[in-house]
């Protein structure tokens, strides 16, 4: 594989927890499992140490930083303030088709098993077909750049905590009542269903 495909195989290796967190990554091991040499390697480790995937581990070595408690609050914050904003400013353009399209994103979670990554593209998506026709590009780009971060955390959420379920009763809660032409209700189940999310995940996360 190429460069590019080597980082993008390695950063869905992160999402899907294939390496361990908290340990760090030796380049030749990665090199010898993805069958190709050191220097592409070293490569898309520096690009996602660059993008937060990966943190030092001393000697020059990278690691998977461990899920925090503080991280994951810090995150919900900033998706508090930066999704139902996308929303609100959206709704207005809202049609059939797009909503239609977001059922469609759900129906396909619901066929996805257990696999994490599945489920974080899956529900980008879900969440990017409703925010899309705001019209904001920079707010876009900032979104979609936070859901990377976040992935990790909603994988582990729906997987490990069986978040799945309630999760997708709460899409479709919001697709209903987007349907209904009541954007408010909309807006506030937004915001609490990042909200609750958010705490049974640190909840968790400062237990163990």
């Amino acid at each position: 594989m190429n460069k590019a495909e080597l980082y993008l195989q390695i950063r869905d290796d992160i999402r899907r927890r294939f390496w361990p967190q908290g340990q760090p990554l030796k380049q030749q091991a990665l090199a010898d499992y993805y069958q190709t040499s050191r220097i592409p390697v070293r490569d898309a480790l520096a690009r996602l140490a660059a993008e937060g995937w990966l943190v030092s581990a001393g000697k020059a070595s990278l690691m998977i930083p461990p899920l925090s408690a503080a991280e994951a609050q810090e995150l919900c914050l900033i998706r508090q303030q930066l999704e139902p904003l996308a929303l609100r400013l959206a709704i207005p353009q809202l049609n059939f088709a797009i909503l239609g399209a977001a059922e469609d994103c759900l129906r396909a979670a619901a066929q996805a098993g257990a696999d994490p990554l599945r489920h974080g593209e899956l529900n980008w998506q879900f969440h990017q077909l409703l925010y899309q026709p705001c019209a904001m590009p920079t707010l876009l780009q900032l979104l979609q750049q936070l859901h990377l971060k976040v992935e990790m955390y909603l994988g582990f959420q729906q997987v490990s905590l069986g978040y799945a379920a309630q999760s997708a009763a709460e899409h479709q809660q919001l697709l209903q009542l987007l349907r209904d032409d009541q954007p408010e209700l909309a807006v506030a189940l937004l915001q609490r269903h990042i909200a609750e999310a958010a705490a049974a995940l640190q909840q968790h996360l400062a237990l163990v």
